[in-house]
């Protein structure tokens, strides 16, 4: 039986180029989970709660952008094999996160954002950095930043209109994954991030949203 192909450092740089471009294009086609948005009936929305709506999920898009460069940042300097293998398989169930945003972001007339490539840059470069520090400071920095989503989401779930059931479907359900990743980084012995450290990933994240929603 053949083994399988060890990648080296070059050929994985290469490989996450092939990814990021894949991202800011969208993700897969046609493939992963359907969005839990085209089960719920799409209700006419005011202009203004459509705009407000779309800014919310352009927002989300950016964030769901950003973690899948985290992801591969995180997976191209992984310490431990099984760990690289771990963050590109959560890689690949994020990317249903991406196309559903995508896909709401057009049912409202919208557009993702425009700095979507440089989300993508700061999060793979946050996510290479914590690789190197560690595996266990690694899977703490996942958990952290899953942990901060979470609340994120929470926030955003309370300010959706109240009738825009698609996306606070396609909310709801990106809500329950992302708090089932931060569960398995602490369960595989996440290391807890300094105060310092959260504190900067809350601003940067402040700088995201704020930005992403109009942009």
């Amino acid at each position: 039986m053949q083994s399988p192909r060890k990648f080296s450092f070059a050929d994985r740089m290469i490989i996450n180029l092939d990814r990021a471009v894949r991202s800011l294009g969208g993700g897969r086609k046609g493939e992963g989970r359907e969005s839990p948005g085209r089960s719920r009936q799409e209700a006419p929305l005011p202009a203004g709660e459509r705009r407000h709506a779309a800014g919310l999920m352009r927002v989300n898009h950016a964030g769901e952008v950003a973690a899948q460069a985290l992801y591969h940042g995180q997976a191209l300097t992984a310490g431990s094999s099984a760990l690289r293998a771990a963050m590109e398989q959560a890689a690949r169930e994020e990317e249903d996160h991406l196309n559903w945003c995508r896909e709401r972001l057009a049912q409202l007339d919208s557009h993702t954002s425009a700095l979507d490539p440089l989300w993508y840059a700061g999060g793979f470069a946050c996510g290479a950095l914590a690789g190197l520090a560690g595996d266990r400071l690694n899977l703490g920095f996942l958990a952290e930043t899953e942990r901060q989503v979470v609340r994120h989401l929470d926030d955003h779930l309370g300010r959706l209109p109240q009738s825009d059931h698609r996306s606070r479907a396609i909310l709801e359900q990106m809500r329950e994954d992302e708090a089932a990743h931060a569960g398995t980084a602490e369960a595989h012995g996440a290391a807890e991030m300094p105060g310092l450290v959260k504190r900067a990933m809350k601003m940067a994240s402040r700088v995201m949203t704020r930005t992403a929603y109009w942009v």
